[in-house]
């Protein structure tokens, strides 16, 4: 049997080249901007000091009469008393004489036991143990309050971005082919 001659097909494939680096982000966020403001608290006190206040007059005017004006109204408002009184006893006195029937009203009996002095009035004040008057007076203190007071101010500060791109080649690094080898033909025959 003979052989049939065959038509050889060769075929070389395309062969693409792709080369590729993927492209690069860089993030960066700078920190915020932050802004304290403090006003400090204030306490502010008044202290007031206390006054004290003695009032000794009428000690005084117990020891020793107090001052003239006191001394001469105490003099002067008890003398119708004292007249009154030694008015009382001359009006008795004379009563004893009138009487002379009775025995033992003589001149000597009724003037001569009259052995009792009409003083002035009590020129001084009353004693007691309450003639020392002392106050004292006390003041509250202000006190003044002022709470502390704290501001923040905040600024957020954008993320900076920046992207880097990637290459990208693309190239053909074999191209395609198709080869027709014919069979060999025998030319002799």
């Amino acid at each position: 049997m003979p052989i049939i001659p065959m038509l050889q097909i060769r075929q070389t494939p395309a062969i693409l080249h792709i080369d590729a680096d993927p492209g690069q982000y860089s993030i960066r966020q700078p920190s915020a901007d932050m802004e304290l403001k403090t006003r400090r608290a204030q306490l502010e006190i008044h202290q007031y000091q206390p006054q004290l206040t003695i009032d000794q007059s009428a000690a005084f005017s117990a020891y020793n009469g107090g001052n003239y004006l006191e001394m001469n109204n105490r003099i002067y408002s008890g003398l119708p008393q004292i007249f009154l009184q030694a008015l009382a006893h001359k009006v008795e006195q004379g009563n004893q004489m009138a009487a002379i029937h009775i025995p033992g009203n003589t001149v000597a009996n009724v003037y001569g036991e009259d052995t009792e002095t009409h003083v002035l009035p009590e020129f001084r004040g009353p004693a007691s143990m309450d003639n020392v008057d002392i106050h004292v007076e006390t003041h509250a203190p202000d006190i003044t309050y002022t709470p502390a007071v704290s501001e923040m101010h905040v600024t957020v500060n954008r993320p900076e971005i920046e992207y880097t791109r990637g290459k990208l080649e693309i190239y053909m690094q074999q191209y395609p082919s198709v080869a027709y080898i014919p069979p060999e033909i025998d030319v002799m025959m």
